[in-house]
């Protein structure tokens, strides 16, 4: 199942904080179909019949049956630069994109 990174538990608390109100509230994702490599994000109010509950310090997200198939082994993560926000989606067994690499001083892998 799609797990959260801490800075994207935080931006989606966020969002839905900023967005809807009421303890059911959370970012619901959907994709049209599964080959469509577009997602779709919006705040709602509470998860439609057949989405996926996923909770995580706090974050609630919503996952429309094919998008939970799609995103099932993977991290989404939040970026934010100047008020704007990105996710970004990585495999599990993917390093952050900003993680340095080890095994020489400087962080390069030499």
């Amino acid at each position: 199942m799609l797990t959260l990174t801490e800075n994207a538990s935080t931006v989606v608390k966020t969002i839905v904080d900023q967005s809807i109100e009421g303890a059911e509230a959370g970012l619901r994702i959907s994709q049209d179909a599964e080959d469509s490599p577009a997602l779709h994000v919006i705040a709602t109010a509470q998860p439609l019949p057949g989405d996926q509950v996923l909770e995580e310090d706090g974050a609630r997200v919503f996952l429309e049956e094919t998008a939970a198939e799609t995103l099932d082994d993977k991290v989404l993560d939040a970026q934010v630069d100047e008020g704007r926000v990105t996710f970004v989606l990585r495999d599990e067994d993917e390093p952050p994109a900003d993680a340095p690499e080890y095994g020489h001083p400087n962080g390069t892998a030499g």
